[in-house]
């Protein structure tokens, strides 16, 4: 009898899952705030250069389980927003290192500033945790938190200037296969399917584990037909891309500013010529944003050096800041941007870009009149915007007008999916300057090399990135990469310029379609609500 009753026991034991589940719902006070923040925390490794997607099938449920469990929707919110800030401390602690690239100003600010950004951009999970909670338990609660998740990971992008970093679909981008979707729904859309993805575990059944089982044979086997295709033959151009590897520390002291020109004239003069086998043509030499310490724009004995370091007939673009003193009178009396300039072998300029999109308090301060705070960025001086997205054509400087026009991106221009090239201005490729120097050797440069190569597969266009320290690299229209030259490296990528793609279903609507999808989602959770309650009316 005790051996029957001890088998019967042992065959009500409650699985793994449902221990977990029991084990966070008992949760309370700080132990559950704690508990959110690790799980927060955890959550965070799905993104590059980790990518254990994994970790999302316990973070996410995980999440679900702490909010719905608690006695309001007050302690609900908190909770969520203490899973937000755990998650975003993790995934942005890189910020610390720009700032102790001037320790003796800035070191003060390390231990506020990645909470202080990541306790607001927590509100972006607490509140859309919360209003999930007016679905019932099971798919209502699945859907309608995928699509509110999705909703407010859009908004991220737009409120105060928008911070789209991290967005859950970017979990995938390790690869080009996984990734494919993005050229129909975009990052956003990924990010619905992600959320979705993850919270199968709320609704464990066969159906959730075929559901689940479908979705990812079904991207996957999406990304294999989009990849099977031949690729088209390179435009006859020659890149050759100059890292110079200069750490952020080092790149604007006085003494050294003529030692880093010349670094950079050397790797330039180095470049190896075009290859006619490979479909080489027009070499076209690029360095990083802001690489000259000189204004390439008006110092004409800068121009001099890096166009008699360019081979002959080769164009360089180059990141530089752009100065321009104002009238008279003027406050403030000099406006400075941070530009791009293209130059031919002679040093004529070929076309001159400004960035637009600036970051706050490294750029540029808001509310600079009440905030007593200097930008990152030395001489404490605003950086002004450029007007906007657009493409470049170069001049007659290009032989032959070879190189396809090209749409500019500086620095984290590059993040923000939908606004990454001039609206009815198609360009043939897309190129991104950047000097991820400031985040150190850290998981930020890998970060922001995942967001870009979901431009290249969302707008079907091959993406050029130059990076001070790396990681730059040349991904094609669909997201591959072609080459790279790796974090903390010094040396130059020589390949081939990719050609562009027909123009892709989300390079044509941009985000209607990841918003019309997850209003779908949306709807069907709203209808599920609504047939469930009318269900129990009835009993």
């Amino acid at each position: 009898m005790a051996a029957h009753t001890r088998h019967r026991a042992a065959a009500v034991k409650p699985s793994l899952p449902s221990r977990i589940a029991t084990h966070l719902r008992t949760r309370e006070g700080w132990r559950a705030g704690v508990t959110a923040f690790g799980l927060g925390g955890l959550g965070a490794l799905a993104f590059a250069p980790i990518h254990a997607l994994p970790v999302l099938w316990l973070a996410l449920p995980g999440l679900v389980i702490l909010a719905e469990s608690r006695r309001s929707l007050t302690r609900a919110f908190f909770i969520a927003w203490g899973w937000g800030l755990g998650h975003f401390v993790v995934g942005l602690y890189w910020i610390s290192h720009a700032l102790m690239t001037e320790a003796e100003r800035f070191a003060w600010l390390v231990p506020i500033a990645v909470p202080a950004i990541s306790a607001l951009l927590a509100v972006f999970i607490a509140i859309p945790v919360t209003l999930s909670l007016w679905f019932p338990r099971g798919w209502p609660r699945v859907l309608g938190l995928a699509a509110l998740w999705t909703l407010w990971e859009m908004a991220r992008g737009i409120v105060l200037t928008g911070f789209p970093w991290n967005l859950m679909g970017s979990a995938w981008a390790f690869g080009s296969l996984p990734v494919q979707g993005a050229a129909w729904i975009g990052v956003h859309g990924l990010s619905l399917l992600t959320v979705i993805l993850a919270l199968l575990p709320l609704v464990w059944s066969r159906r959730a584990a075929i559901t689940g089982g479908a979705m990812l044979a079904g991207g996957f086997a999406f990304g294999l037909a989009r990849l099977w295709p031949a690729e088209p033959a390179p435009a006859p151009v020659a890149l050759r891309i100059v890292q110079g590897n200069i750490a952020q520390g080092h790149k604007w002291r006085d003494d050294l500013r003529a030692a880093h020109f010349r670094h950079y004239l050397a790797l330039t003069a180095s470049v190896p010529p075009p290859s006619p086998e490979a479909g080489e043509g027009q070499v076209m030499v690029i360095w990083p944003e802001t690489a000259s310490p000189y204004l390439l724009a008006s110092d004409l004995t800068a121009r001099g050096f890096a166009a008699d370091a360019l081979p002959d007939g080769a164009v360089l673009i180059a990141g530089t800041p752009r100065l321009e003193r104002m009238p008279e009178g003027t406050t403030p009396p000099v406006r400075v941007w941070n530009s791009l300039v293209a130059l031919d072998d002679e040093g004529a300029i070929l076309a001159t870009y400004d960035k637009h999109h600036l970051v706050p308090f490294g750029e540029y301060v808001p509310l600079r009149t009440v905030l007593p705070i200097e930008t990152i960025v030395p001489g404490n001086l605003d950086f002004s915007r450029g007007p906007g997205p657009r493409t470049v054509a170069l001049g007659p400087g290009a032989q032959q007008g070879s190189v396809p026009p090209f749409s500019p991106l500086i620095c984290y221009e590059v993040i923000f999916p939908g606004n990454v090239t001039a609206p009815g201005d198609r360009p043939g490729w897309l190129l991104n300057l950047t000097n991820d120097a400031w985040f150190g050797i850290s998981s930020g440069p890998f970060q922001h090399l995942a967001a870009a190569r979901l431009r290249a597969v969302e707008e079907g266009l091959p993406l050029v990135r130059a990076a001070n320290t790396g990681v730059s690299a040349i991904f094609d229209a669909r997201g591959r990469t072609v080459a790279s030259l790796g974090l903390a490296q010094t040396g130059v990528i020589a390949a081939p310029l990719p050609s562009p793609l027909a123009p892709t279903p989300f390079s044509r609507l941009g985000l209607s379609l990841p918003l019309g999808l997850t209003l779908l989602v949306l709807g069907g959770a709203i209808a599920l609500r609504i047939r469930l309650r009318d269900s129990l009316a009835d009993v």
